[in-house]
């Protein structure tokens, strides 16, 4: 597995890392918990040494997934996890990132992954009621007291990034970029470049749209929260199969598939992007990670430019509710 460094910090991680919220949230009724254990294992077992997981996810179980997954191999891999959210009534209700939710949020994780330190440790979602002074401060403190390694964000906008970096160096920001998602590439990627941060594209796939196996007939568990996003209308699924038809002309001419075209996009923008697609099936494991093997030429990269000026995405990527948590 080909490795990269997120920015300027050092932290070097595998090219394509494991978003592992699937396995137990977001996407219906979470993978039973032995077979979750062998693709997360597996994952490590090819070379995969970046995973990502939060408290919310469950909330907690997915934390709990992943420290007994990874427990005995916790010198060779690098966990993500994230603070935010009220968490006290056992679900979420609101951000929440007052020093002291961040500092209790800490000591869960620290348990639940069964770790003594927390490699990389991200605002899961900025806190208009909480300055960011104020979080990359307790978070500079909790990396001088030992109990994290590194600071990032995620969905923050630029101008709460240079906030934060001036108090405590962001390793990374998280959040989501794809070639149906493309607004990072007009103010975020130059600054984090400015700055030396590293970026971790998440839904890498358009939560799965990207792959092709996703169009206006599918239907989705009662669970799944695509249910709720506009971008997964039937009337937007259909209006946006274009991308999805020209990402499948692009792969059978290079024997892949449309998921690894479009990760292999990623891979191409920036040597700092890791994107972290997840996935509950070893063969879905097997076929993103065939994506670090192919290289896009410049022709390929301006092939892929000049046809998506030809298509217009359809429908917002957050339902109403949750593009109010977005920092702009």
């Amino acid at each position: 597995m080909q490795k990269r460094t997120l920015g300027k910090s050092g932290l070097e991680v595998s090219a394509l890392g494991l978003g592992c919220m699937g396995l137990s949230f977001g996407y219906g009724a979470a993978t039973e918990k032995g077979e979750a254990i062998k693709l997360i294992q597996a994952a490590v077992d090819r070379g995969v040494t970046f995973f990502d997981t939060a408290e919310v996810y469950g909330p907690f179980t997915n934390e709990e997934l992943l420290g007994e997954a990874l427990e005995p191999f916790r010198d060779q891999v690098v966990i993500a996890t994230k603070f935010g959210f009220n968490l006290e009534a056992g679900s979420a209700n609101g951000v929440n990132s007052k020093p002291e939710t961040i500092c209790r949020a800490v000591e869960g994780s620290l348990k639940r992954l069964r770790v003594e330190v927390i490699d990389l440790l991200y605002q899961h979602r900025v806190d208009p009621a909480v300055p960011i002074e104020d979080v990359a401060g307790t978070v500079k403190e909790l990396i001088q007291a030992g109990k994290v390694k590194h600071f990032g964000l995620s969905e923050a906008g630029v101008r709460t990034i240079r906030r934060a970096h001036a108090v405590q160096p962001v390793t990374a920001l998280q959040s989501e970029y794809s070639l149906w998602w493309r607004e990072p590439e007009a103010e975020i990627l130059p600054a984090l470049d400015e700055l030396g941060i590293g970026f971790v594209p998440f839904s890498p796939l358009g939560k799965g749209f990207l792959t092709g196996n996703i169009d206006e007939t599918t239907t989705f568990d009662k669970g799944d929260f695509r249910n709720t996003v506009p971008r997964f209308s039937e009337v937007n699924r259909k209006a946006n199969q274009a991308l999805v038809d020209l990402l499948g002309r692009m792969a059978t001419e290079r024997n892949a598939t449309a998921a690894q075209i479009a990760l292999a996009w990623l891979l191409a923008q920036k040597p700092w992007i890791v994107p972290i697609p997840g996935t509950t099936k070893l063969h879905r494991l097997d076929e993103n990670l065939g994506s670090t093997g192919i290289t896009l030429s410049a022709e390929d990269l301006s092939e892929i430019t000049e046809a998506l000026s030809t298509i217009d995405v359809q429908g917002n990527r957050y339902s109403e509710q949750s593009q109010k948590m977005i920092d702009r």
